[in-house]
């Protein structure tokens, strides 16, 4: 066992490494380290911890931490870079779970405090957590059950709303927004009902309010994410991931770790800081997201004139051939088709041939925030030439040519155009000023989101069909 000034120690450490990691993590060359700070800085928090003064049941905590460890590292091989989304959103769930179980079981400890001493029962019974209660003045155990509402409420709609987020971007369940009959009243009632029961909680009635609230708050956390459409759910995993560092702060309150404090906190307010960001980049409310039901249409959306014209790599390699400037916008569909090797080297080619060649980033290209910016540093493509939406929009109208790889909403001009489109307002980039579009798809679908895009119907826009992959790799042969 280790003294508690060891574990106060590494509790520092632990949150100056996650601090410098969360840092490290805003610029691309500092990537990498900034991983390791993470990883060091959890590994000293796990081992300090499970080292603590009061902490026993070795024998089940150790095998159940080394499954914990195998399975950790079979899914992080397993797992490719476009199941990350997912992933991340699987792993918020069980987060809150966590929140869940510690309050469930913080409650239950304190009712056997209050039972054991009512009975004048021996204190050295207790476990550590139920002698630390012991010890709490009136005041201070009415703050433990805030703190027990707190991480039940909060947890509960962390877990529901994560799984449902996983099924939505795995495929698994239909991306386009959907509410039973009423809405966001119907979420505003659960939650009244929930303050409710908070309020008989706090006044000494029985386990069954925790345990009802918690069943109404993962019907809420299900019913907000189901309202929202499949072309905002990397707003939605960005917002979820603030919510587990919010159900994490509030488990440290319940087990009095300043670690788990600081560590949740910093989660907390850097997904809602990020959450915020995104939502300035998609046009929406930040309101919008915490309540959900947003993503869905406005209205009959105009109609589309003209028809998708399609080109072959010939036509598409004697464009680049000729162009001075290159643009290439990644997205979603560059990852499934793990393209960005041969994107990489079509970058390569033509910076050889003397041309001017840049990446465009929307905020939200992809499934996560990032995502784009992952596979294009994994491909070894330079990092100057990887440029941001807003550090780039104003050069289309002077680009050659622009290559649209599996992207769709952020190069969709109905976003400025429609005022009856679903993405009404949502900063885009603006491809379709350049002087020549060849847009890389595998067909003729809507994609995830369920939107037409006029883009695709456009005079200067023409259809490279074919995987990602397969189509770049097509054109290197034919390039000067």
């Amino acid at each position: 066992m280790l003294g508690q000034q060891f574990v106060t120690a590494a509790a520092i450490a632990g949150s100056v490494l996650f601090i410098l990691s969360l840092g490290g993590l805003s610029n691309q060359e500092k990537a990498k380290r900034a991983v390791w700070y993470g990883i060091v800085g959890m590994g000293i928090a796990v081992f300090f911890t499970a080292l603590g003064p009061g902490v026993g049941g070795y024998w089940l905590m150790i095998p159940l931490m080394i499954i914990g460890a195998v399975i950790g590292a079979y899914v992080a091989k397993r797992v490719e870079m476009t199941q990350m989304p997912q992933l991340v959103a699987a792993l918020h769930s069980f987060v809150g779970l966590a929140a869940v179980f510690v309050g469930f079981n913080a409650d239950l400890e304190r009712r056997r405090v209050l039972a054991s001493q009512l009975l004048g029962g021996a204190r050295e019974e207790f476990s550590a957590f139920a002698a630390m209660v012991a010890t709490k003045t009136p005041a201070e155990l009415t703050f433990l059950q805030v703190e027990v509402v707190l991480g039940v409420f909060i947890g509960a709609v962390t877990f529901t709303g994560s799984v449902i987020a996983f099924g939505k971007l795995a495929g698994k369940i239909d991306g386009k927004p959907k509410q039973f009959p009423g809405g966001h009243m119907l979420n505003a009632g659960a939650a009244a009902l929930c303050l409710f029961l908070a309020i008989l909680y706090l006044n000494g009635a029985g386990f069954w309010t925790i345990l009802l609230l918690a069943l109404l708050a993962f019907f809420i956390g299900w019913h907000l994410i189901m309202g929202i459409g499949g072309a905002d759910m990397p707003v939605v995993v960005s917002m979820l991931n603030s919510y587990s560092g919010w159900a994490a702060a509030a488990i440290g309150f319940t087990l009095s770790s300043d670690l788990l404090i600081v560590t949740g906190a910093l989660v907390g307010s850097s997904g809602a800081i990020l959450s915020y960001i995104m939502c300035k980049a998609m046009n929406r409310k930040f309101i919008n997201v915490i309540l959900g039901g947003f993503g869905g249409s406005q209205g009959p959306a105009a109609e589309i004139e003209g028809e998708q014209v399609s080109i072959d790599a010939g036509g598409v390699a004697s464009a680049l051939n000729d162009a001075d400037s290159v643009i290439i916008v990644p997205g979603y569909g560059m990852a499934v088709a793990q393209a960005q090797n041969a994107v990489s080297e079509l970058v390569r080619k033509l910076r050889d041939a003397g041309k001017e060649v840049r990446f465009g980033i929307h905020p939200v290209a992809g499934r996560l925030p990032g995502h784009m910016n992952v596979l294009l540093a994994e491909a070894r493509v330079p990092y100057d030439i990887v440029l941001e939406m807003d550090e780039i929009n104003d050069d289309f109208a002077k680009t050659d040519v622009v290559i649209v790889i599996g992207s769709n909403d952020i190069v969709n001009p109905a976003a400025q155009e429609d005022p009856n489109s679903p993405i009404a307002g949502m900063p885009v980039l603006k491809v379709w000023e350049a002087k020549n579009v060849f847009v890389c798809k595998r067909g003729q679908g809507t994609g995830y989101s369920g939107i037409e895009n006029p883009l695709f119907f456009r005079e200067n826009t023409r259809m490279f069909y074919g995987d990602a992959r397969s189509s770049v790799d097509s054109l290197l042969p034919l390039l000067d």
